[in-house]
């Protein structure tokens, strides 16, 4: 499958899951007024670490919590692909709560600093990210040549692209940090699966998430891990989190407070019922995912729902060391909000 091809079926997959009235919000969106009380726009990508969004969605959290106080909100969800297009979506006023990696936080945090002051909300819990690849030649990323291509969802800015930025600095030195950037190509994340599972594509590696990168390892016996994120960050860490625009927070904190109550309760639901969680995640995905593989991850040790941050300024003090943020954090705090619900982050 040539890139172009990988490309237009990217495009394709973001054009079924947004929807047209999405599409359309979206492309005329580019100045949109705040929102009045009662209202949220919540944007996901793919994967199980967006697990606690489906759960939210399905139990209808957010407009629980927003009754108790007294609140009816309507609350509206769509599914992009990559950090770039959901940051483009919060800053033009198409959505109120993005959903990405920690790497397009920072990215917009630090772009944004004085101006929408955009910070995290959330984290969705910890999860290692596995590169995997299908070539028996790339041992570690030392291996990859110029005949290899990694498939991520968002060059540069993805949380993927910047872990992978940080392993090659550690690899190479610092000044040798975007060595592999040429050897990547933006993919969603089940296109770029398909790739790898299928073998005989230009894509032969993958810098995903779960489910997908499971998926590759049980569907390719070629298919092994050349990176695992919790290495390079040194243990357990949160890659995927949430965030808002400080206008939207301050301006709706009835309806700002109903949701991260409600991302409270579905951690709390998730850890304590995996079944009935992972039964969700098929429901809401619409997914074939074999029910098995799918449990066997959402029971990993490894993974923790949670929504306090986690080991994040590690790679956020990397960026600045780097030059690819010009804010220098020294504390998560600076490019989080202070919430009761993010107590205890780091």
């Amino acid at each position: 499958m040539k890139s172009s091809q990988l490309r237009a079926a990217g495009r394709g997959a973001f054009i079924r899951k947004l929807g047209l009235a999405g599409l359309i919000g979206a492309a005329l969106a580019t100045a949109a007024p705040a929102q009045a009380e009662g209202r949220i726009r919540i944007a996901e990508q793919f994967g199980v670490v967006y697990l606690l969004l489906n759960v939210v969605q399905d139990q209808k959290l957010v407009e629980k919590h927003g009754r108790n106080d007294g609140l009816e909100i309507k609350v509206e969800f769509s599914q992009l692909s990559g950090g770039a297009a959901v940051n483009d979506a919060l800053l033009s006023g198409a959505i109120d709560i993005a959903g990405a990696g920690v790497g397009p936080l920072l990215t917009i945090w630090d772009r944004t600093r004085g101006r929408q002051n955009v910070k995290g909300v959330a984290s969705l819990g910890n999860f290692p990210y596995y590169l995997v690849s299908n070539n028996p030649a790339v041992k570690t990323i030392a291996d990859f040549t110029d005949k290899d291509r990694i498939a991520l969802p968002a060059v540069t800015v993805s949380v993927q692209a910047r872990i992978l930025q940080m392993a090659a600095a550690k690899q190479f030195g610092d000044r040798e940090f975007k060595r592999l950037d040429r050897l990547t190509q933006a993919v969603p994340h089940p296109d770029a699966t398909a790739a790898v599972i299928a073998g005989g594509t230009e894509i032969n590696a993958h810098f995903g998430n779960p489910p997908f990168q499971d998926q590759e390892l049980a569907g390719n016996r070629n298919a092994h891990i050349v990176l695992n994120s919790y290495d390079v960050q040194g243990g357990p860490s949160s890659a995927t989190v949430l965030y808002a625009t400080e206008k939207f927070r301050n301006e709706n904190p009835k309806t700002y407070r109903a949701f991260t109550a409600a991302l409270a309760e579905a951690a709390r639901f998730v850890s304590a019922n995996p079944e009935a969680a992972a039964d969700i995640y098929l429901k809401r995905n619409k997914s074939g995912l074999d029910r098995k593989l799918l449990l066997s991850i959402i029971s990993n040790p490894q993974i923790q729902f949670k929504v306090a941050p986690e080991n994040t300024l590690g790679l956020a003090q990397f960026l600045h060391r780097v030059g690819a943020i010009r804010q220098q954090p020294t504390s998560w705090k600076d490019y989080f909000f202070d919430d009761p619900v993010t107590s205890g982050g780091s």
